[in-house]
């Protein structure tokens, strides 16, 4: 029977980090520097070959840090890889044209992508940037997709807490100021915003992720520079998680802003 998400994600965050034989059995692991295929086997007690087949890597595949290893067999296995842009209505862009939002629906894009998400199946949805940023979105979730990097939420699934979507243009003001967000430019997007937080000073957003804090771990969906930072500064994005003022892990924008 699949698996919940709660009870996925529990299985992932609880599991600790002892011997295979003084652990219960754990769902996925989140794959840490140093990690190879023979030291996960046996700590869990299983075989390499079954890793391989269960999370269809390639022989001579590297693993990539931030990454879910499947460590039980998968009902079946992941889907190839898609993506497709579409145009984006004035309606899906603005909603209110009260607001003067500074880009026109025309110059932005509808971007679906497949991902995997935190109950280790495959998902499909969309993020709406630039039309100039387009293939470039694409090719980041495309690599996010080949290292098993998890998205939480994207649209169009629906969510109570809008904190766990991954989600890119928006039309809103920088937090605090009369000044657009370059989200309303589409030009930035967040990746995971509960486990890849912002903080400046006593300020952290969203409210309920102080736990994400804690860089030093990889746990489910948090990006690190060793991991699944590189899927979108390949592209030209530049992330928040190396400001000085401020520390903005989920995003990466065009301009560092």
């Amino acid at each position: 029977m699949r698996r919940s998400l709660c009870a996925f994600v529990c299985a992932l965050l609880l599991a600790p980090a002892t011997p295979a034989d003084a652990a219960p059995p754990a769902a996925a692991y989140v794959i840490r520097p140093g990690d190879t295929l023979t030291s996960i086997s046996r700590r869990y007690d299983v075989r390499v070959t079954d890793l391989r087949r269960w999370n269809s890597l390639p022989r001579g595949e590297p693993l990539r840090v931030d990454g879910l290893l499947r460590l039980t067999a998968p009902e079946q296995p992941l889907p190839e890889w898609s993506t497709r842009v579409l145009t984006v209505t004035a309606a899906e862009a603005n909603g209110d044209p009260a607001k003067e939002c500074p880009v026109p629906a025309t110059d932005l894009r509808k971007i679906w992508v497949r991902y995997l998400g935190f109950d280790g199946n495959a998902h499909d949805g969309y993020v709406i940037m630039h039309y100039t940023l387009a293939e470039g979105v694409q090719r980041a979730f495309g690599r996010l997709y080949e290292w098993r990097f998890p998205i939480m939420a994207m649209q169009p699934m629906v969510v109570e807490d809008k904190s766990v979507l991954t989600s890119g243009y928006e039309c809103r003001f920088v937090a605090g100021t009369t000044r657009w967000s370059q989200h309303s430019y589409g030009l930035a997007i967040d990746i995971n915003p509960r486990q890849n937080p912002m903080i400046r000073g006593d300020y952290l957003d969203p409210p309920n992720s102080r736990t994400w804090l804690a860089r030093e771990h990889y746990w489910p969906g948090m990006m690190h520079e060793d991991g699944a930072v590189p899927a979108f500064t390949a592209e030209g994005f530049y992330w928040g998680g190396k400001w000085k003022t401020l520390l903005d892990y989920m995003h990466f924008s065009t301009n560092d802003r």
